[in-house]
């Protein structure tokens, strides 16, 4: 289904910005505690615990009906994509590589893989100005992680973006299911947290742990940040803005997330990166948001 004029995008604009602000947070976070206390799994385990409790409420009303109605292989498939591997990955990332190398390929990479699967699975074709906007993403992805390739420890950076772009692709495959099977974003959100949460004890006893090192103080920011913000407040958002304005155009929100987490790292985390980073930041940034501003072509029939 294609996005009419008059449809009223202000609510859907006020949540993208309400979006880039929790995901700018999310990274920074993220990537504060890894380099502290906890492992990968320690934080995706907060996350989805904190969102659990705030989708509680929202399933003691409306019960599991909407979710029901996915059925178990789309329930499963979006818990996949978007549920507890997500974030695993991204924080695996973030282990080896800055938070800003998170906050920009992780956006790029579901605006370039949502621009691939969307005109795979649709009657629309590419514009010229989204094959613009694409080959600059690509550009700058390209600048972004060569220096991680000379060095011994910049081998493991590089092994962080690969992950983000991983992380980039399922996302950008959840949004494009989301969108095409039109779930609705409180049953998306809802079943992809309840799904999350299932495997959650046996991370608790078999994965490593930090939380024991950690502070209560710790612990309880990352379920706030990573949990009700980042868990079920983005997701719910980001979930709202495709079913308003479509996979794509909800993509246009993503070039702020890069800028605004790179300004953050500097300050708490004293990450720079360096001026041809930077540079390829802005050229993503320039990619994402001239893709996204684009209008899709119909493909002849």
């Amino acid at each position: 289904m294609r996005v009419t004029e008059d449809r009223n995008t202000k609510p859907a604009i006020l949540a993208g910005l309400a979006m880039i602000g929790i995901y700018a947070v999310q990274f920074v976070a993220a990537r504060f505690s890894l380099r502290e206390h906890l492992t990968a799994t320690d934080v995706a385990t907060l996350r989805f615990v904190g969102a659990e409790l705030v989708m509680l409420p929202v399933v003691w009303r409306g019960g599991l009906s909407a979710s029901k109605a996915l059925g178990w292989r789309r329930a499963l498939t979006l818990a996949a994509l978007a549920g507890l591997p997500y974030p695993i990955i991204i924080n695996w990332g973030l282990t080896y590589a800055p938070a800003a190398h998170g906050a920009a390929l992780c956006p790029a990479s579901i605006v370039f893989f949502s621009f691939v699967l969307s005109h795979l699975a649709t009657t629309d074709k590419a514009s010229r100005q989204q094959t613009i906007g694409v080959a600059a993403i690509i550009a700058g992805l390209i600048l972004f992680i060569a220096p991680a390739h000379t060095g011994g420890g910049m081998k493991d950076v590089f092994s962080g973006d690969l992950l983000f772009i991983a992380s980039g692709a399922m996302f950008a495959a959840y949004a494009v299911l989301v969108r095409r099977w039109r779930v609705d974003p409180i049953a998306a959100t809802v079943t992809v947290v309840l799904l999350s949460c299932v495997p959650l004890p046996l991370l608790y006893f078999f994965a490593p742990s930090g939380l024991r090192a950690a502070s209560v103080a710790e612990i309880a920011s990352q379920i706030v940040i990573q949990g009700f913000l980042a868990g079920a407040a983005a997701m719910f958002l980001y979930t709202y803005i495709v079913r308003q304005l479509g996979s794509q155009a909800a993509s246009l929100f993503m070039p702020c997330v890069p800028i605004a987490t790179v300004l953050i790292a500097m300050t708490v985390l004293g990450e720079t990166p360096t001026g041809a980073q930077f540079a390829a930041v802005l050229i993503m940034a320039a990619g994402m948001a001239f893709s996204a501003l684009s209008r899709p072509v119909p493909k002849p029939a």
